[in-house]
Formats: C-alpha cells, structure tokens, sequence
C-alpha cells in the first residue's frame, strides 16, 4: 500500500474501472436525472463509461450538476478576486465553511471558468461512509479528514494529510482548499482555527514555518449565501451549545444536511478569493520568535481577509437589526425584503423561545458585527 492510498482520491487510471462500478447505482441515475432531465439514460451512461480522467468527470458531469444547483436554488453567483490568480499555478484556499458540498463545489466552478488549476479538497470520513458517496467523493478529487481519533492516530493522521497537502501543491501542481476549521461555522462567527495551520506545519522539516507557508501560496476565500439552506437544521447544535450540554447527531444528519444544503434556496451567493499572503508572512517572522505566535498571527491575517471581504447581504442587516432592536441599516433593504425574512423565521423556528431566536438571528447577523471592526468595510 502506497503512503497516502489511505486518504486520496482515485488516479486517473483507476476513474473508469470506479464509475463502471456506479454507473447503474440508483443514486447516480438521481444525480445524472436531475442534471440532464432531458436527456435519455442510454445516453449519459454511455458518455460516463468513456471517461477516463477526474478532470473529465469533474468537467462534463460535476460542473453541469452544479449549474444546475444554481440554476434550481439560486439568484445566481458572483465572484471578486481571481483575476488576482496566475494560470497554471496551485494555490492553498483556505476559506470560510458553509455548505459541506456547495463551498469547494462552487470554487472549483469558479477556477474551471477563469481557466485556473482546480482543487483537491478535504471532505471529513464521516461525511462519505456510504460506499457510493465515498467513490463518488474520490471521483470529484476529495481528499479523506479522518475524524473521531484517538489522539496518537489522529497526531498520525494530521502529519499524513499535511505531507499529501504538499504533495499535491509543491510536487503535483493542483490546488488545495480545506476549511479554516474543523466543520461548518453553525453561528455566522467565522474564524480560522490555529490548529489547522498547525496541521500544515506538520508537513515539512523547514526550520522556518513561514518561509514554508509562503511555499504553498496560501489564499483566503470567503463564501457568502443571501439565505443558509441549512439554517434550521443547526438550531439542534446551537440550542445544546447554548444550555451547555454536549450535541449528539442524529443518524443520518450529515447526509440530510449535505441534501439540504443543495436542493434548499440559497438566493444570491458571491466569492471573493482574497490576496496570497506573502509580505504578511514576513511581517509575522519579525514580529513574532515562537511558531505558536505565527501561528496565531497567521490565522488573524486569514480571518481579516475573509470578514474583511465577506460579502454581505440585505438577510445579514435585517438580523442585525431585528436582533439589536435597531433601524441602523434599514437603508440596506426593503420592507419587502424584511418581511420575506421574517416569514422564513416564524416557518423555520419556534418565534416564542428567546434563546431559538436569538441562535438564528445571529447566524445572519453576525457577520455584520465582524464587518463593523474594520473600517469602512461596510
């Protein structure tokens, strides 16, 4: 067994013998239905059993999936930033975590139509256990978390995926997005876990952590969505959180939550990629002699990019200012606007339990609140 066969995703040599395996998987029929609803089976699943490459799969298949998904749940997406990236070159985006699927799904659509390297991208284990959704993960370039280690295994696993990480970006010219934290933000905080940078740090030798981080071309990447799909499906966590009692998920939660999250309206989505750091790393070794320092340095730099560039829309002020009994905003959106969001809140929750409430306006509102600390981001 080869070093990293435990977590990546199929090479190219082995797609066709793996998609000849779930051509005739029911769920691939609802995948291909949905994406071509004109077009006959015969047809798609002749064009599937000649692919040979991810790109092709990801190309032909994925990207019309995801079209779709737009096409079906959205007012559409906007981007900001990629002119910023070169051609040809692998980046690591770290970005802010919304959706399980959509997040790297719609970067990837992104950097197909600016003609840039698409990514390999970090899906945890208890995402794919199902045996179709584990290879059709590994069709997509998904690379494997393993989550619920002890923590010597999980210390093994952590230094496995750093390595292959920069495998993939300094040997193998592809791209990388992982999260900036383990799981997707439930309470609109986003914020770059410093235990993820460590992870990367893990991957080299490099006496200097920062000159190694400059190496990989780390960018930033901030995800908004005018309305969360998946907003109601995370009160459960943010109740427990709040009456400080442990979360425990249903069965099947995940995969409910990652249907949700894609056949639920999203209304506008916009992407921003921010600037590769770089001088900021200079900065940060300066400034800072223990790598725990420039670990936390690096993190802040990330989470200013993201908050800074976070687009926000007319749901995030009405949230703030339902939830701060305040008009601040009002110039922001309609009453129109505000009454469709006041609707979604009556259908979604229970308007009568304060703490519900208050947990589901500041999934909206709090990304306003974190624009306010800069100035004139809003």
């Amino acid at each position: 067994m080869q070093k990293f066969d435990a977590i990546r995703p199929f090479y190219d040599a082995e797609v066709n013998t793996a998609i000849k395996g779930l051509v005739n998987h029911p769920m691939m029929k609802a995948i291909m239905s949905f994406t071509f609803p004109d077009v006959d089976d015969e047809v798609w699943k002749n064009q599937l059993i000649k692919t040979h490459s991810i790109r092709d799969f990801q190309c032909n298949f994925i990207y019309q999936s995801v079209q779709k998904v737009l096409e079906n749940s959205s007012e559409g997406l906007t981007t900001s930033g990629f002119e910023r990236l070169e051609k040809h070159t692998p980046y690591l985006f770290i970005s802010n975590h919304r959706d399980i699927i959509l997040d790297t799904s719609l970067l990837n659509v992104c950097l197909f139509e600016h003609g840039l390297v698409m990514t390999a991208s970090a899906i945890g284990d208890n995402l794919v256990k199902k045996d179709f959704l584990l290879n059709l993960s590994k069709l997509n370039r998904n690379f494997l978390v393993q989550r619920g280690l002890p923590p010597r295994e999980l210390l093994q696993s952590s230094k496995l995926m750093s390595e292959y990480i920069g495998q993939l970006i300094l040997r193998e010219n592809r791209s990388v997005w992982i999260a900036q934290r383990e799981g997707r933000t439930k309470d609109g905080n986003d914020a770059t876990h410093p235990g993820v940078l460590k992870m990367l740090g893990m991957g080299t030798d490099e006496e200097n952590l920062m000159d190694y981080f400059k190496k990989l071309k780390i960018v930033p990447v901030s995800i908004s969505y005018e309305y969360d799909p998946t907003d109601a499906l995370k009160m459960p966590q943010l109740m427990a959180e709040a009456k400080a009692e442990k979360y425990v998920k249903e069965k099947n939660e995940d995969f409910i939550t990652l249907l949700s999250g894609i056949i639920g309206q999203k209304k506008r989505i916009h992407i921003h990629v921010g600037a590769i750091l770089d001088k900021e790393l200079d900065t940060i070794a300066l400034e800072n002699d223990n790598t725990n320092k420039q670990v936390q340095a690096v993190a802040q730099a990330i989470d200013d990019s993201i908050l800074e560039s976070y687009k926000l829309w007319p749901t995030n002020y009405i949230a703030y200012d339902i939830l701060y009994k305040t008009d601040k905003f009002k110039e922001q959106y309609t009453e129109n606007e505000k009454s469709l969001f006041e609707r979604r809140l009556e259908m979604k929750i229970d308007c009568s339990n304060g703490v519900m409430m208050e947990g589901f306006l500041n999934m909206y509102a709090n990304p306003v609140v974190n624009k306010l600390k800069y100035n004139n981001a809003i």
